[in-house]
């Protein structure tokens, strides 16, 4: 997929940007310049990739800790049905629940109703197995994370065999035009949103009218209390494990 499929804006000021190179654009208001490396379109300016610095950190060395690497294209292929280095067996196999009832109860049922291919958001992408899912079945998909290793983020791109769009940028600030998506989703990422209310607004902004909005695989709590139970819970348990708590944000 290329990225001129895609009507692409400043993610500081949302002036449609302009196309000055192959691999990079400049927004004419205020001449930042974003460009592509290694495959993957940096939409994050140096003073937000300074911001999230230390989340980002953290969270590959967790991610890392956990074994959700390999140097195998066949690994990330086969996500989610299949877990091929067995770490994780009953995270994708969730996963895997979840990709079906995505698919039965909102692609497919979209998608026959336009009578075209779906222009998918997928917000929090990772190492974009969704991504990679969906474009296999012909949707136009773009990957949005702030992780670009080679290892569980963005970077995976190469790794599939079905082309979809990576681009680094955070929820609260896509560099998109706005109304463009048929579907835009939060697979397993919404809880790391910082403002639930600014994130919605922004996922909004890039859907079209008649767009739809799916939150899956985020924790919801009826009660306030036990939600904060558990976060409490999890920071202490990664302090002893990681030596430190995981509240960058």
């Amino acid at each position: 997929m290329e990225i001129r499929d895609w009507g692409l804006a400043c993610p500081v000021c949302l002036t449609p940007l302009l196309q000055e190179e192959e691999m990079r654009f400049v927004c004419p208001a205020d001449g930042r310049i974003y460009p592509r490396v290694d495959g993957v379109w940096r939409f994050l300016p140096p003073e937000r990739a300074a911001y999230y610095a230390q989340f980002v950190q953290e969270y590959e060395t967790v991610r890392l800790a956990e074994g959700r690497q390999s140097d195998d294209p066949a690994y990330y292929r086969a996500l989610p049905f299949r877990d091929l280095s067995g770490r994780m067996t009953a995270v994708w196999q969730e996963r895997a629940r979840t990709f079906g009832l995505l698919l039965k109860k909102v692609v497919e049922p979209l998608a026959a109703e336009r009578e075209r291919p779906l222009r998918i958001l997928d917000l929090g992408a990772g190492n974009g197995w969704l991504s990679y899912q969906l474009a296999k079945r012909g949707h136009e998909v773009t990957a949005v994370d702030l992780t670009v290793n080679p290892f569980d983020g963005l970077g995976i791109h190469a790794m599939y065999d079905a082309p979809f769009l990576p681009l680094q940028a955070e929820f609260t600030r896509l560099p998109l035009t706005g109304g463009q998506a048929d579907l835009v989703i939060f697979n397993a990422s919404f809880h790391y949103a910082e403002s639930y209310e600014e994130t919605l607004a922004e996922a909004q902004r890039a859907a079209r009218a008649d767009g739809r909005i799916v939150i899956a695989d985020s924790p919801v709590y009826r009660d306030p209390k036990n939600g904060r139970r558990m976060v409490q819970e999890r920071e202490a348990a990664f302090q002893a494990q990681y030596g430190f708590p995981s509240n960058a944000l």
